[in-house]
Parts: C-alpha cells; sequence; structure tokens
C-alpha cells in the first residue's frame, strides 16, 4: 500500500523504543516543521496501520499522547486534525535550528523585494522596462523549443547549460564587449546571482578566505561571500573606481564593477584596470568582474572589460540578462579561465543541475537570430532619451543640492550632495516626491561610513515628463524649507 505521508517515516525498533513512541516522535517533528500544516486532518488510524505494517493500537496510542502534548485536536466522530501551536512554539523550534546565514549577513541592507508587485514606474535601481520586450517573438520561439524533437532537451542537463546557449553567449560576449572567449569557457547560470553563489562556493574556506569588495558595492554579491563565510574588506571607491592602492595583501579575491560600478555609476579608468590586473598578478588574487548592464552605453567608446586585457587567468567575468532583457527570466553567465571551470561545474551540479532547457534554447536563439542586438539598440535610445532628461532635469532644478557623478553606462546614474550638512533635509524631500530614489548608504557595509555620500535614480522604468515633473517637485519642496 502507498505510504500516506509525504515524508519517510522510520518505524522499524531500535534503540529501546516502541514503534509508538517512534511513530510519535516522528509525526511531532512534521507539525512542528509544519510539514502537516496546522488544521490538516490525520489520516484515518486504520489506514496508516495498513499502510506501515503496524497494529492499529500503535497508531491510536501515538495519536492519542499528540492530542495529550496539544499537538493535535481529538473530534468524536471525525478526523484528528494538527493544532494551530501559535506562534511561541514555532520561534523557539526554529532557534534551535543552525542559521541558515552567518550573523555577519545581518549587517547588510534588504534587498527591495522583486516579485509579483514589481515596480513598473519610478527612479528604482536596476529595473529595466519590460513593457518594449517583443514578447510575440519570444512565445515563438519558446513554443519552437518547446516542440523540439531533441530528446536531450526533455532530461537533465549538463552542469555546463545547453551548448547552443553557451556558444550564443561567446558570441553575444565578444560582439558586445569584446570578451575573448569560446563556448567552453562558458558556464550557464540562473541570473548572476546564482554566479556569485558558485564563485563563493568554490574560492571560499569558511571563516579564512579574505574577498575585497567595493565600498559603496552590490549587496545580493556581499550576501553570497557571507553565507560562504568569507571575511569581506571594504575598498573605498572615488571617480575612477576602485582604489586599487587600497587593497590589502592577503586577498584571495577582489569583486568589481568596472563598466558601471555599483552604485555609483563610475567607470574604472584604464589606469586603475592596469594597477588592480597587475595586484591579482602579485598577489595571486582572482578578480570576480561584475558586467551587469554593460550592453547600454552612451557617448563614448567604452573601455575594454578587465577579462579581455586579463593575460594571466586571473579574471572571472560575470554577465547577466536581467537588464537586457527582465529579472524574472533567471538566466546569466560565467565566463571562467579553464582553472576554474570544472570546480564551478562542480558546484552548479549540487546546487540544481543546469535549468531548464527549453528557456535557454529559446534564448539562444532569440541572440544568434539577433532579436537582442535589435532590442538592446531600441532600448538603448529609449534610455538615452530618459538619461538626458534626468540629467538636465538635475541641473535645471537641483544643481543647488545634487551633484551628478560622472558615468556612460546603465540605467541608474547617481549624484553626490553637495553639502552634506543638508543631507537629511534633501533625503526627505527625494523620498516624498522621486517614487524609488535611493541614497547611497543602503550599499554601504560598514555602519557610520561617508563615502560617496549622495543618492541614485534609476531610469529604466519611468518617462521622460515623469522625470522633470518629479525633480521640479523636489525642488519646490528644497526651498520652501
Amino acid at each position: 500500500m502507498e505510504p500516506v505521508f509525504e515524508f519517510p517515516l522510520d518505524l522499524e525498533k531500535g534503540g529501546g523504543k516502541s514503534r509508538a513512541h517512534r511513530l510519535h516522535q516522528q509525526l511531532r517533528a512534521a507539525i512542528v516543521a509544519r510539514r502537516l500544516p496546522p488544521g490538516s486532518p490525520l489520516p484515518a488510524t486504520r489506514r496508516v496501520a495498513e499502510a506501515y505494517g503496524v497494529a492499529r493500537n500503535t497508531v491510536v496510542a501515538a495519536y492519542d499522547l499528540l492530542a495529550a502534548e496539544g499537538y493535535v485536536i481529538a473530534r468524536p466522530g471525525a478526523k484528528a486534525v494538527v493544532a494551530n501551536l501559535g506562534q511561541g512554539r514555532a520561534v523557539a523550534a526554529r532557534k534551535r535550528l543552525p542559521p541558515a546565514m552567518p550573523s555577519g549577513a545581518a549587517a547588510l541592507p534588504a534587498s527591495r523585494p522583486v516579485g509579483i508587485d514589481a515596480p513598473t514606474h519610478g527612479f528604482h535601481i536596476g529595473v529595466p522596462d519590460h513593457r518594449r520586450f517583443p514578447l510575440d517573438v519570444w512565445r515563438r520561439l519558446l513554443a519552437r523549443s518547446l516542440k523540439s524533437h531533441d530528446a536531450s532537451a526533455f532530461g537533465y542537463q549538463a552542469p555546463y547549460g545547453r551548448p547552443l546557449l553557451r556558444a550564443a553567449i561567446a558570441q553575444h560576449a565578444a560582439s558586445a564587449r569584446a570578451v575573448a572567449c569560446r563556448e567552453d569557457d562558458v558556464l550557464v547560470t540562473s541570473g548572476a546571482q546564482q554566479a556569485f553563489d558558485l564563485l563563493a562556493r568554490v574560492l571560499v574556506a569558511h571563516g579564512r578566505t579574505k574577498v575585497a569588495v567595493e565600498e559603496p558595492g552590490y549587496p545580493p554579491m556581499r550576501r553570497a561571500l557571507l553565507a560562504a563565510g568569507a571575511q569581506l574588506v571594504p575598498v573605498p571607491v572615488d571617480d575612477e573606481g576602485l582604489c586599487v592602492d587600497a587593497l590589502p595583501a592577503g586577498l584571495r579575491a577582489v569583486c568589481v564593477t568596472p563598466s558601471h560600478q555599483f552604485p555609483t555609476g563610475v567607470p574604472m579608468s584604464m589606469a586603475r584596470r592596469h594597477a588592480l590586473l597587475d595586484f591579482a598578478r602579485r598577489h595571486g588574487a582572482v578578480i570576480i568582474e561584475d558586467d551587469y548592464d554593460c550592453e547600454f552605453r552612451y557617448g563614448s567608446q567604452p573601455l575594454d572589460a578587465l577579462q579581455t586585457i586579463d593575460l594571466d587567468g586571473n579574471v572571472i567575468y560575470v554577465g547577466t540578462f536581467s537588464k537586457s532583457l527582465f529579472p524574472s527570466l533567471r538566466l546569466g553567465y560565467v565566463i571562467a579561465p579553464q582553472w576554474a571551470r570544472e570546480a564551478l561545474a562542480a558546484a552548479r551540479q549540487w546546487a540544481d543541475t543546469a535549468g531548464n532547457a527549453q528557456l535557454q534554447d529559446a534564448l539562444a536563439r532569440f541572440i544568434l537570430d539577433g532579436h537582442l542586438a535589435q532590442h538592446v539598440r531600441r532600448m538603448r535610445k529609449i534610455y538615452e532619451g530618459r538619461r538626458e532628461a534626468l540629467l538636465d532635469g538635475l541641473d535645471r532644478y537641483l544643481r543647488d543640492w545634487l551633484e551628478p557623478l560622472p558615468a556612460q553606462a546603465g540605467i541608474h546614474l547617481c549624484t553626490r550632495y553637495r553639502d552634506r550638512r543638508q543631507a537629511s533635509r534633501i533625503l526627505s524631500s527625494v523620498r516624498q516626491h522621486a517614487n524609488g530614489a535611493q541614497p547611497v548608504s543602503d550599499f554601504l557595509l560598514a555602519a557610520g561610513t561617508t563615502t560617496a555620500s549622495g543618492i541614485a535614480f534609476g531610469f529604466g522604468c519611468i518617462e521622460a515628463d515623469e522625470i522633470a515633473r518629479a525633480l521640479s517637485s523636489v525642488a519646490r519642496a528644497l526651498r520652501r524649507g
């Protein structure tokens, strides 16, 4: 007979405990863990006895003991149901479990949840405009991948990802960022966040590995490193990017966003790039290059990626389609030197094999058929118009309070306070009239740090006329005092 519970029960005698006692203990543990949720009826005693080959009295005894302890509620003439234990008992049970993350992670600011209620307008950072995505093309490519007669697309996948997508990503990275790579260098991930998690698993020895991170910097990357037990070393950034001369010895890795520093937006100068590569060469450090919104460039010719000018195999390049397409796609990639590939693939296989084959095949065709390049060109023009509107509005309305930082890429722009003594008043007005804009202090690792004090404005999901109205309202509020 089929088991009646959706979790395994071991009722074989052992350790001097009766079957009734063992059944009681395992059911109680399931109730505490909410595998048997409050209000759910317990299966009939006769059915449990038959399914697990025990006497009915054994089941009755276990149920009676659970009722006596308050874990279930007996009902005359009806099945017993699981009691609502209340928050106190549930919290006590959770405290006995090992923490999911090191205590250091609690120091990081919570990320804005992006999901069903994801923002569709406002100055939110890192949110692209999905309304102009070519859904008709995407539906057609998805349908084609679902109709595929390729039997391999319906089984467990290799940890590196689908070969067609790996080839497409290699082509895309080479054309968009001059990243020198082949299909074999690419590992497909479930977004950039999984890429950071895999890198942390491979590079970090719990409690012993020091990793430099930008200050301010990207919180999800830091969380992945903290979860693996890394010792984070915050390193300041200025108008040329990461201050390489502030890097200490003894680092295993350095995490950077050189094309469009997060959140300040400044590009790392070529002198700093070569200095960082030289540091990695001399100290045996690994550079993790996060090129999160590299496709959207404005004005000047982009500087080469660190991976492009790395001659020693010290740079691991991370990319994502969350900004160029949409975040819920959950597809990103790592371009790794040969020494790191097998370890990353093993970590990926341990985590969740290689994801959705049909989705990967559809994205591959989207890239190879030219739809990604066409979409990026279209969105680059739209974002450039919004960026100009933001710069114009800052100059027209807020030049007395905020100064834009130099940036030539991405879908957000950062400012610094002209007078930090007015920071609180400026931020209060921005929060009231410019929904979604965030203070740079949200992205600092060290409490009380004053580095790069200012406000970041996203322009991915806000129209140009809305930008002007919002900044004008901020200015009026500031003038009223």
